[in-house]
C-alpha cells in the first residue's frame, strides 16, 4: 500500500519529501507555490533538480500536487474565471517540470449561477489549460468535495459530467476524500463499502480513481460540512477505513492523510500516529 500525507515546503520543496521518509511514507503531497497568493515566481532549474533528486533518492514516483484554493474555475465572474484558468495552467505546468503524475484540484463554486453553468464552465476551463500545457505526463484529479455552500463536486455524477465535457477526458482522473465523500452524503463504512463501489463504477469508474485522501470527519453523515479528523477519531470511525486501505485494486493509489498537523500525547507526530493506525487495519 502507498500512504502519504501532505507536507509543507517550507526551506525548498524536496524537504517535504525527505520529511514524508523520516516519516515512514511511500509517497507525499504539497502545494508546489504559496497557495494563498496569486503571484508567482517560476520555478528555478536548482528547486527543480533538488526536488527530483530527492524523489529519485527515496524512490517515490507517484507524488501528488494540490493546487490552490484561490481557484475557482465554475466561477460566473469573467476576471476570476481567467484569473483562476491562468493560475490552474501554472499550477499544471509545475507538475510537468516537477515530475509530479497528479494534480488534485476542488471542481468550483457556481456562486448562484447554478450547477449546470457551473459544471460547463469547468470544463471549458480545463480545455482551455489543456490546449496551454501540450505535455500530458500530469494529470488533472478532480476531487469529491463535502458540498459547502455552491461548491460543485459533491456528487460523483458531478465528476461525471466535467469528465463527460472536456475535450481530452484522458487527461482527467478522480480524487476520492474519505472525509468529503462522508460530509456529501455517501456512506461505505464496513459492509456499506461494496454498494458504494457499485456506485463509484457506474458513474466515474473505478479505475478512473488515482489519489485517495484518506480523513475521518469532525461532523456527521450528510453535513455538507468539511472538517478534517485523525484516523479512528471522528465520525467515520476505524471501520470506515478498513476497506479502502484493504482494497487491492488502490495498491499503487497514493494515499494521502491530510489530518491536523500537531503533536500526538505519545510526543510523535500525529501522521505518523495515522499511518501507523493506517496499517494496523491492513491486517
Amino acid at each position: 500500500m502507498m500512504f502519504g500525507s501532505h507536507l509543507s515546503i517550507s526551506g525548498g520543496m524536496q524537504n517535504a519529501v525527505i520529511q514524508a521518509k523520516e516519516y515512514g511514507f511511500d509517497t507525499v503531497q504539497v502545494f508546489t507555490k504559496n497557495q494563498q497568493q496569486w503571484r508567482f515566481a517560476p520555478l528555478t532549474e536548482e528547486a527543480i533538480k533538488l526536488w527530483k533528486a530527492e524523489c529519485a533518492r527515496v524512490k517515490f514516483t507517484q507524488t501528488v500536487s494540490h493546487d490552490s484554493y484561490l481557484i475557482n474555475m465554475a466561477s460566473p465572474d469573467e476576471k476570476l474565471w481567467r484569473a483562476s484558468i491562468g493560475l490552474f495552467t501554472e499550477e499544471l505546468r509545475r507538475c510537468v517540470q516537477l515530475g509530479i503524475p497528479w494534480l488534485v484540484t476542488h471542481p468550483g463554486a457556481h456562486m448562484g449561477s447554478g450547477e449546470e453553468v457551473g459544471l460547463a464552465r469547468i470544463a471549458a476551463a480545463l480545455d482551455m489549460v489543456h490546449k496551454a500545457i501540450a505535455e500530458k505526463t500530469a494529470i488533472t484529479c478532480l476531487e469529491i468535495t463535502a458540498g459547502q455552500g455552491s461548491s460543485l463536486g459533491y456528487r460523483l455524477e458531478h465528476l461525471a459530467k466535467i469528465i463527460e465535457l472536456v475535450d481530452a477526458p484522458n487527461r482527467l482522473a478522480v480524487c476520492l476524500d474519505t472525509a468529503h465523500l462522508f460530509a456529501a452524503g455517501y456512506d461505505f463504512r464496513g459492509r456499506l463499502y461494496d454498494d458504494f463501489m457499485k456506485q463509484v463504477q457506474s458513474t466515474i469508474g473505478v479505475d478512473r480513481i488515482k489519489v485517495l485522501h484518506l480523513n475521518d470527519s469532525k461532523k456527521e453523515l450528510g453535513s455538507r460540512v468539511d472538517r478534517h479528523d485523525h484516523i479512528g477519531h471522528g465520525t467515520i470511525g476505524l471501520e470506515g477505513f478498513r476497506p479502502w486501505v484493504r482494497d487491492k485494486r488502490f495498491v499503487n493509489v497514493p494515499k494521502i492523510l491530510e489530518t491536523p498537523k500537531a503533536e500526538h500525547e505519545s510526543g510523535r507526530p500525529w501522521d505518523v500516529v495515522n499511518l501507523e493506525t493506517l496499517r494496523g487495519l491492513m491486517a
